[in-house]
C-alpha cells in the first residue's frame, strides 16, 4: 500500500511538471507570436455613453417593481422604443449641441496613468468641438514633481486647445494632484475631499555614523560642486544640506507660481503652507469653485449634453499576465507603502 502511494505521488508530481512545462511554453510561444505581429503594445479604448446606460438601468430598476403581467406589457413597449431609437428616431442627442467626455485619473506616487491621459487627450483634441466640455475625475495625493508636471501638462493641452475643462474631486487632491486640478476652468469638490497640500517635501535617510562605527568606508567621487547634496551613505554637509532646503524652496516657487497663473483670484501666498482642506473650507478659500460629487455633477449634465465615458484599457499579453503581474504586484506593494507615509501628512481620522 505504501509503494503504490509513493508510486502515485511520483505520477503525480510528474504529470504536475508535464502540464507546468507545457503551459509555460504556450504562454511564451503565444507571447512571442503577439510581439511579432506587432500585438499588445496598443490600448484599447472603450467609450460608454453614461446617458444610455443610466436609461438601460433605470429601465431594469422600474421593471423590477412590476407585477408579472404589467411587466410583460412594459417589455413590450421599451422594445417598440429601442427598435425606434435603432432607426434614428425618438433620438434627443442627435440634436445636443454638446457632448461631456468624461475622463479618469487615479494617481500614485509616480503619476503612473500619465502615459493614458496624455493618450486620450490626444484623442479629443482631434475630436473637440466648440460647446464640448472635458470633465476629468481626479483622486490624487500626490507624489513626484516631475512626474506630476508633466500629467499637469498634459491638461494643460486641453486648455491650451480652447476646450471647457472640469475637474471633480471626490477624494483627494494634494500636492501634485492640486497641481493637476488648478488646470480646471472650472473645479469641483465633494464637501469632504482633501484639496491643498501646496507644498514640497523631501526626506533622505544617511546612515554615514552608523557605517563609520563599523569601520564601513564609503568613497562618494562626484564632479560639480551640487552634483551630490544630501547623500545616503556620505556624510553630509551644511553647505549641501543649505542648497538642498535653497532647492526645495526653489521647487515651492515654481509651484505657486504655476497655481496662481491657473487661479489668479486665490491668495497663493495665504493657501501655499504645505496645509491641506476640506471641500467647503477650500471653497471659502477660493482653493475650489464649487461644492458638489462628480456623480451629482454628471446627473446634471445628462439632462442637457451626451455623457461620454472615455477609457484606455492596456492590453496585456499572456506573458504579462502570468509573469509580470507579479512584479507588478510587490512593486505597488511599495508603493502602497510609500503613499500611507506621504498622505499620513494630511490624512485626519
Amino acid at each position: 500500500m505504501i509503494e503504490w502511494i509513493a508510486e502515485y505521488a511520483l505520477f503525480a508530481a510528474k504529470l504536475a511538471t508535464l502540464v507546468i512545462a507545457l503551459g509555460v511554453l504556450i504562454v511564451l510561444v503565444v507571447s512571442l507570436k503577439q510581439r511579432a505581429s506587432g500585438q499588445g503594445d496598443d490600448n484599447r479604448l472603450r467609450v460608454v455613453t453614461l446617458n444610455e446606460r443610466q436609461r438601460r438601468r433605470r429601465e431594469s430598476l422600474r421593471l423590477a417593481g412590476m407585477s408579472p403581467a404589467r411587466r410583460r406589457r412594459a417589455q413590450k413597449t421599451l422594445r417598440k422604443q429601442e427598435k425606434a431609437r435603432r432607426k434614428g428616431k425618438d433620438d434627443a442627442f442627435d440634436e445636443s449641441p454638446s457632448r461631456v467626455w468624461v475622463l479618469d485619473f487615479d494617481g500614485d506616487l509616480k503619476a503612473s496613468r500619465t502615459p493614458q491621459l496624455a493618450e486620450q487627450v490626444s484623442l479629443l483634441l482631434g475630436e473637440l468641438q466648440a460647446e464640448d466640455e472635458v470633465v476629468v475625475r481626479l483622486s490624487s495625493g500626490g507624489g513626484l514633481v516631475h512626474a506630476y508636471g508633466l500629467a499637469a501638462a498634459q491638461l494643460d493641452r486641453l486648455r491650451d486647445a480652447g476646450a471647457h475643462l472640469t475637474v471633480c474631486v471626490d477624494k483627494v487632491a494634494a500636492s501634485g494632484g492640486y497641481m493637476m486640478a488648478c488646470c480646471a476652468h472650472r473645479l469641483i469638490a465633494a464637501p469632504f475631499a482633501v484639496i491643498g497640500s501646496i507644498g514640497v517635501v523631501a526626506q533622505v535617510p544617511n546612515v554615514h555614523r552608523l557605517l563609520k562605527k563599523h569601520d564601513i568606508d564609503v568613497e562618494l567621487l562626484t564632479a560639480g560642486r551640487y552634483k551630490r547634496t544630501l547623500t545616503v551613505l556620505g556624510e553630509n554637509t551644511d553647505e549641501g544640506r543649505a542648497k538642498f532646503l535653497d532647492d526645495l524652496q526653489e521647487t515651492h516657487d515654481l509651484f505657486k507660481r504655476y497655481v496662481g497663473e491657473r487661479r489668479p483670484a486665490l491668495d497663493v501666498d495665504k493657501v501655499a503652507t504645505g496645509e491641506i482642506w476640506y471641500g467647503r473650507q477650500a471653497l471659502e478659500d477660493g482653493l475650489i469653485d464649487e461644492i458638489a460629487t462628480s456623480d451629482g455633477y454628471l446627473a446634471v449634465r445628462m439632462k442637457e449634453a451626451q455623457v461620454l465615458h472615455v477609457r484606455l484599457e492596456p492590453h496585456h499579453s499572456l506573458l504579462q499576465r502570468v509573469g509580470v503581474g507579479a512584479s507588478m504586484g510587490i512593486e505597488r506593494l511599495g508603493d502602497s507603502v510609500m503613499e500611507r507615509l506621504e498622505a499620513s501628512g494630511w490624512q485626519r481620522r
